[in-house]
């Protein structure tokens, strides 16, 4: 058991996508320019950070400038003798009201900034100084509550929290379909709601050696997948299963049965949707390394009808697999139907030559 958790730990470090979509690459040696790219694009940076940080420089935000424009409003009391340790001859022709000293400036700063009721605080028109302050902090506090609600508005439309509605099996398995060898995923909207413009691709990740010698660590081979009901316009309503077709084109003809566990590649799965209540594109990733494809296993049905005739979906059958009979390795099963289709049509010997014969 513990090795096995050590195997399971050690792939999820090892590989490039995360099982629930999330890219594992650690970026090093960034400049600081990088890094001020961030900065500048703090409307970006402050969507995709998580909540609780954004929540940390939500308060910080506030608190902040509470308290700077508090400073701004003690100068200005201190300037004009307000302050209770300049004895001030009457409050009433102070810049503002009631404000003596640091806490009472910083409770006139709150005051101010939020809209709320004054109280026993409120400014006076003895002060210009005063009067443009308290204009300034009122524009730049509506400008704080603005930026802050659009933040919080973009975090939670984010189109990623739709994506983890969409579940795709933990293992993929390899068997034959309609007299082709074909690796085969499945994939389930667990909303009622529809998926539009539903898109599905996939891409190989391994590493390759080129004829010159030049090594690439992240080659990227394009994988076709289609699905029973075509490869354009899905129909995703239901969960899917979807297959590609391992021919002599396909970078898995290579492997077998015996070998693919060996092999080191992982496989990314890409599907690009719209969500039909927010319009919002989504994509949802999800990756398979070799430990995790099943040669000669086949996805067991999952939608049934009812007596009623109304269509129900198991989805205690989604992940479950049986085992099928299956060609060794993809060179096999197409020497072994090209073997089948020459016993029955025949094949053609060039070495006889076909001569007529007169009868005596």
């Amino acid at each position: 058991l513990l090795i096995d958790l050590l195997t399971e730990w050690q792939i999820h470090r090892t590989r490039l996508v995360t099982k629930d979509g999330h890219c594992n690459i650690e970026y090093a040696n960034v400049r600081y320019s990088s890094l001020l790219a961030y900065m500048l694009d703090i409307w970006t940076t402050l969507v995709e950070i998580s909540w609780s940080f954004v929540l940390f420089l939500f308060m910080a935000s506030f608190l902040i400038t509470w308290f700077v424009f508090g400073l701004l409003w003690y100068w200005i009391a201190r300037d004009h003798g307000d302050l209770w340790w300049q004895n001030p001859p009457d409050f009433l022709n102070a810049c503002v009201v009631n404000v003596t000293g640091l806490t009472t400036a910083f409770l006139y700063s709150l005051e101010t900034q939020t809209f709320i009721a004054y109280g026993w605080r409120a400014i006076t028109t003895l002060c210009p100084g005063a009067i443009t302050v308290y204009v300034i902090q009122v524009i730049f506090g509506t400008i704080i509550t603005c930026f802050w609600g659009g933040v919080v508005t973009a975090k939670i439309s984010l189109p990623r929290r739709r994506t983890k509605a969409i579940a795709f099996s933990e293992m993929a398995v390899i068997c034959c379909r309609q007299d082709a060898l074909c690796l085969k995923i499945r994939v389930a909207n667990i909303r009622k709601s529809l998926m539009i413009g539903t898109q599905i691709y996939g891409k190989l990740i391994k590493t390759t050696v080129t004829p010159e010698g030049e090594t690439i660590i992240m080659d990227q081979v394009n994988i076709d997948f289609r699905v029973e009901t075509g490869k354009d316009n899905l129909f995703f309503i239901s969960p899917l299963t979807l297959y590609h077709v391992i021919d002599r084109k396909s970078p898995f003809f290579e492997m077998a049965a015996d070998n693919l566990h060996q092999q080191d590649f992982e496989l990314v799965v890409f599907l690009d949707s719209v969500a039909t209540y927010t319009s919002l594109s989504c994509q949802v990733r999800t990756s398979y390394v070799p430990k995790e494809i099943m040669w000669g296993y086949q996805f067991l049905p999952i939608i049934t009808r009812s007596k009623e005739g109304k269509y129900r979906v198991d989805f205690s059958n989604f992940a479950r697999v049986v085992p099928i009979s299956t060609a060794h390795c993809a060179y096999c099963f197409h020497s072994e139907r090209e073997q089948h289709h020459h016993s029955i049509h025949g094949t053609v010997n060039e070495g006889f030559e076909m001569i007529e014969t007169s009868h005596q």
